[in-house]
């Protein structure tokens, strides 16, 4: 199978946004709509959708929930929605109103035993988000570092059950200037389970880099704001990844 294109839907405000760098101050606006979005990635022939819940994942509050529900509702292809759960029971909750995997971010580097819970309970549905700032963790919705070098945090997570990460850079996200592919492909070697990649898609040029990589255990790619601005087709990235 080739390379999946994950179509990205950050919502803040129960509305569809981008933010620059995790930073809650860029904010903008990128659809009018996140379920009739979620439906057009479905119709245009994304296998899978990405959803971030940025008031979950700034307040642990469940603000979106509706507008996550109805966009389950809305479309047949599996989501993963991220943003906030931090808990065993935040984590059954999203999986019970319909997500097919939920990604837990690196709040879970301070805690160690609610992770150890989520992925005994729910590993193969759990995806543990790798988010970082020049190869070290970043924690707390980005607004702090941690000392833990991202491969052994991502080594101590499988330890604990942990099969499938999400690797952020954080100095890419939202900026268009390319996907970090060595650093990516790096952490999938070290760590030797499959590995998402995000942060900084900008062109056609970052899918075709990452396809070439794939065998290192490159799995996925999360395309946001390159899809919204304009600087990439998913019927394109869709034909370069499948070869």
């Amino acid at each position: 199978m080739g390379l999946e294109i994950i179509p990205a839907i950050d919502l803040f405000g129960g509305q569809a946004v981008r933010l620059r760098k995790g930073d809650f101050g860029t904010s903008e606006k990128v659809a009018d709509d996140p379920i009739a979005t979620a439906r057009g990635f479905e119709q245009a022939g994304a296998t899978r959708l990405h959803i971030v819940d940025l008031d979950g994942a700034k307040t642990g509050e469940a603000t979106n929930h509706p507008v996550i529900k109805a966009i389950l509702a809305a479309v047949s292809i599996p989501v993963q929605v991220g943003g906030g759960l931090r808990t065993p029971e935040k984590v059954g909750a999203m999986l019970a109103l319909g997500a097919s995997r939920a990604i837990v971010g690196t709040s879970a580097a301070g805690n160690p035993e609610a992770i150890a819970a989520i992925l005994a309970q729910y590993g193969e549905q759990v995806i543990v988000g790798a988010d970082a700032s020049d190869g070290f963790v970043a924690t707390h919705g980005w607004k702090e570092t941690s000392g833990e070098r991202v491969e052994d945090f991502c080594k101590r997570m499988a330890a604990l059950g942990g099969r499938r990460f999400l690797f952020t850079d954080i100095a890419r996200d939202g900026m268009l200037e390319g996907v970090n592919v060595e650093a990516t492909a790096a952490l999938a070697e070290a760590v030797g389970l499959p590995v998402i990649a995000s942060g900084g898609v900008a062109g056609i040029a970052d899918i075709e880099k990452l396809t070439a990589v794939q065998q290192s255990g490159v799995e996925a790619v999360i395309v946001g704001k390159a899809l919204y601005a304009g600087r990439l087709s998913l019927a394109d990235a869709l034909r370069v990844a499948r070869g």
